[in-house]
């Protein structure tokens, strides 16, 4: 019997002031991605394929879940590492809270794993930015 190998996952929780509708456009409008995460071919359409294009490289992407205002889940397969990108958003009494999970990253890959817990911390700030100016 041979065992899957086992993966570990980034979290990243915040809490953001504000709704759900709002932090929901700037994830799902291309023109707002690249301004929180990187260039982009993103359309809102299960299965839709796409590439997020970053000074690093890039990630070739599936729209996986849409669940309006709510979770919004994608494919990102990266140098090799396939991974799943998993955003959910829950209301709270004074915006949202937002989780963002990319799981799949294996045990013998510490640095892209470390990596992605920075990354993710900055491009989540980066987001709260631009739901603040209006997005």
């Amino acid at each position: 019997m041979t065992l899957a190998p086992q993966t570990r996952s980034v979290i990243v929780e915040r809490d953001i002031p504000f709704p759900p509708e709002k932090i929901w456009r700037a994830l799902t409008q291309p023109h707002l991605i690249a301004e929180w995460l990187m260039q982009n071919d993103f359309v809102l359409e299960m299965g839709h394929r796409f590439t997020l294009k970053g000074d690093w490289g890039h990630a070739d992407c599936q729209v996986k879940t849409i669940e309006t205002n709510k979770v919004l889940s994608y494919s990102w397969d990266a140098m090799g590492l396939f991974s799943t990108v998993t955003l959910t958003l829950t209301p709270t009494a004074t915006g949202t809270h937002l989780r963002m999970e990319q799981a799949g990253f294996p045990m013998d890959h510490p640095q892209a794993f470390n990596g992605a817990q920075w990354g993710w911390q900055k491009f989540l700030g980066q987001l709260e930015q631009v739901v603040a100016k209006g997005a």
